[in-house]
């Protein structure tokens, strides 16, 4: 075995753990708390977001009145596109690596070239498989000022939580402290 193949095949086997990390990562979940204010009646807002969310296809899913909690649920379907660019990702891969095994074993033919015939649906159905899940939104009514204002706790996916404060900001004069629009992550 020569240095150009033994270091072809590590580099390829370090691609193969990148692509693992990216799908661990495509896949993570980013439920977020977040704290938002506005100067409107608490029942209205309520009101508003429930309104929006169940224009989004959330459904309600209960609350506990004590702690005056309203809860919403939906299924969070993954992206086909990126399913497709991951599914071309692991069969690109998985050839480089049957490649690489083809050069170090030459007695094994082409054989290993029928590793991307597996790498790429299996990177695709890994994704879709742990992306597709039942999501969940609670809106917690938080004790606000005597004023008249409200103050909700939610807490949801990051990018419904963004939707929300962008969609919502001016109709029900949401505010935040602005951390979920200015992190790049």
């Amino acid at each position: 075995m020569s240095k150009v193949f033994t270091s072809t095949l590590l580099l390829t086997v370090l691609l193969a753990i990148g692509l693992v990390f990216f799908l661990r990562a495509a896949s993570k979940d980013r439920t977020t708390v977040v704290d938002v204010h506005s100067p409107r009646p608490p029942l209205e807002v309520l009101k508003g977001v429930s309104l929006w969310l169940e224009e989004r296809g959330w459904q309600r899913d209960g609350g506990d009145l004590e702690r005056q909690l309203l809860r919403f649920k939906g299924n969070v379907d993954s992206s086909r596109p990126l399913a497709f660019f991951l599914s071309l990702l692991g069969g690109l891969g998985a050839a480089c690596l049957g490649l690489v095994l083809r050069q170090l074993y030459p007695w094994l033919g082409w054989w290993p070239l029928l590793l991307a015939a597996f790498g790429a649906p299996l990177a695709g159905f890994i994704y879709r498989t742990r992306a597709s899940r039942e999501e969940i939104v609670e809106l917690r009514l938080m004790k606000g000022l005597d004023n008249g204002s409200s103050t909700l706790r939610l807490r949801a996916h990051r990018d419904e939580l963004i939707a929300m404060e962008l969609e919502l900001a001016d109709k029900l004069e949401l505010a935040s402290d602005g951390s979920l629009l200015s992190s790049p992550i």
